[in-house]
């Protein structure tokens, strides 16, 4: 029952978002707000909403570990699988800004995470709101950048593709999306700490493995559908952008709810992502891009981390 529950809400949680997703950027582009905007704002936030509903549920729940690990490993998965897989299929060029921005604070949000959990042993209700405060400043930044190429003339053509729904659909996917949300986060949580506890292993390994693999899914197809078409320009910086989100919103909400403990285990994968992003980071100064071989390394660097976490 537990498996069937664990899946099931992985199914929520990825639909839901898809929905949410969806209704959100027709009611933006009725609104007419900058298609740039819509991507980098309403669906970066989208795919991260099974982060933050399995972590806000875990908060809620008392289960603070899968909190910590469920976004720590989101975005070990997110940089080294996601990114990883869809350079073996073609070359992954990094837009400028994700050296110039993005890449910088996804590091600079990590290290603020290790600071507060080293130094407290716990990311508090304060931490958490510095957190946000953050990422506040992360999205003001992001739309002033938005605003600026829109002026310029260089908006994104993504916002083409963007269907305009009628009126009543837009609200059902948006209302509809939020509910499969929440309920997938708490089926997700519930299922993951049972399985966790028949097996006798921890809710930070369960959430650094299975939980993170499965809130990381809607990035892994949309990535490899775009990497299999070489629709590739934005890849990167979209992984690094929904890491910002994970780390800053997604655990910032989860510690302003409740505080959440921070372990040996937690310290020892934080400083993992800090190393990985900046090692992910001197792959692409060269030539702008990260080629097959930086690919293969970053899926072979996973694989072997995945093995430390079931034998530590």
């Amino acid at each position: 029952m537990m498996y069937v529950m664990l899946i099931a809400g992985f199914v929520l949680l990825i639909k839901g978002a898809d929905f949410f997703v969806e209704g959100s950027s027709s009611v933006a582009k009725k609104l007419s707000i900058p298609p740039l905007i819509i991507g980098m704002t309403i669906v970066a936030m989208g795919t991260s909403l099974p982060e933050t509903s399995v972590s806000v549920t875990a908060s809620l729940a008392g289960a603070n570990d899968l909190s910590i690990s469920n976004a720590v490993g989101s975005n070990i998965f997110n940089l080294l699988v996601v990114a990883g897989v869809c350079a073996l299929f073609h070359p992954l060029p990094v837009h400028p800004d994700s050296i110039k921005r993005d890449f910088p604070f996804s590091v600079i949000a990590a290290a603020i995470l290790l600071a507060f959990g080293f130094f407290t042993d716990n990311i508090s209700r304060i931490a958490g709101a510095v957190l946000l405060a953050v990422f506040a400043f992360f999205l003001y930044t992001m739309i002033s950048n938005a605003l600026k190429a829109r002026k310029n003339g260089a908006a994104s053509a993504e916002g083409e593709e963007i269907k305009l729904l009628p009126g009543w659909q837009c609200a059902v996917y948006i209302i509809g999306g939020i509910i499969a949300i929440a309920g997938g986060g708490k089926m997700v949580v519930e299922g993951a700490s049972d399985i966790a506890k028949s097996f006798g292993m921890s809710d930070n390994l369960i959430g650094m493995t299975i939980v993170a693999l499965g809130t990381s899914l809607p990035e892994l197809v949309t990535s490899l559908v775009a990497a299999k078409k070489n629709e590739t320009d934005m890849a990167l910086g979209n992984v690094i952008g929904s890491n910002v989100f994970n780390i800053l919103l997604v655990l910032g909400i989860a510690a302003v709810i409740s505080p959440i403990g921070f372990t040996t285990q937690n310290c020892i994968d934080t400083l993992f992502l800090i190393a990985v992003s900046l090692l992910v980071f001197f792959f692409c100064l060269p030539k702008k891009k990260i080629v097959r071989w930086h690919g293969l390394s970053m899926a072979a660097l996973y694989a072997g981390y995945t093995v430390y976490l079931f034998v530590r």
